[in-house]
């Protein structure tokens, strides 16, 4: 089971680096095959795609992050953030914005570290959704 946890938390983090390097405009391969190594992320993650994981409210996501341990909410969190903040740049739909902003604000607060890259997004995000 600790294999597991350790495993799963691997590839949060695995997620949350590839989408910082594509929100930063730094991507390394081809974005079909990102699209592709995210979905494949998401289901070993969650159990699901990012479809079903963003047709639910922010609640219920944030209940899901919580039946994990609580060390291990940054990450979540983060990846959240960044999945979402992705998926709205790429779409353009202001419900991943809020999403994206809300669990950026949680990372932050969990995390208690002063980001100034995640700052920007949320006040990009805050201005998006006025």
């Amino acid at each position: 089971m600790i294999q597991d946890k350790d495993f799963t938390l691997r590839l949060i983090r695995q997620l949350a680096q590839a989408l910082e390097k594509l929100l930063l405009g730094k991507p390394e391969e081809s974005l079909m095959q990102k699209e592709l190594d995210f979905d494949s992320l998401m289901k070993d993650i969650f159990k699901t795609d990012f479809i079903e994981i963003s047709s639910k409210s922010k609640e219920e996501i944030i209940e899901i992050v919580k039946l994990r341990e609580s060390k291990d909410h940054v990450d979540y969190y983060e990846m959240l953030g960044n999945v979402f903040m992705f998926h709205y740049k790429a779409q353009g739909k202001l419900d991943f914005a809020d999403k994206a902003k809300t669990f950026y604000e949680l990372y932050l607060q969990t995390s208690g570290i002063f980001a100034m890259p995640i700052i920007n997004r949320i006040n990009e995000l805050k201005v998006a959704l006025n």
